[in-house]
């Protein structure tokens, strides 16, 4: 689990930093302002779940438990169908592949909630 998610992490963390790139460089006279604040948005959720995937990962290695592992997971989904939805809407026009966007949102959601039950379920230490 923790090879998994380090590089998951690491391959979102590349490929937002390439995206974000992308967009600053080769779409700027490509794309309305509209649809590059949207693709920016997608970029910006991708590399903040990205650092939590990662945390994820780093935490999974010390805390026992599915609870966790189901986050990271949720984390992914998130990034794919939230950013990806995004990317795939300005890049392609079809303005239907927002519908797919808030499953992304709600799988970033679950991905806090099940990290926050984690954390609940922790003994305290002394």
């Amino acid at each position: 689990m923790l090879r998994g998610f380090l590089m998951l992490a690491a391959f979102f963390g590349f490929t937002g930093v390439a995206l974000g790139a992308f967009a600053a460089h080769g779409l700027k006279g490509r794309l309305s302002a509209e649809y590059l604040a949207i693709f920016h948005t997608g970029v910006t959720y991708q590399l903040v779940h990205t650092l939590a995937l990662l945390g994820v990962a780093l935490l999974a290695a010390q805390v026992p438990g599915r609870l966790v592992a189901w986050a990271g997971a949720a984390f992914v989904i998130g990034i794919l169908l939230f950013s990806g939805s995004l990317y795939l809407l300005t890049l392609s026009g079809v303005g239907k592949l927002g519908i797919i966007t808030p499953f992304g949102g709600l799988a970033f959601l679950a991905g806090w909630l099940l990290l926050g039950l984690a954390a609940w379920r922790l003994q305290p230490t002394a």
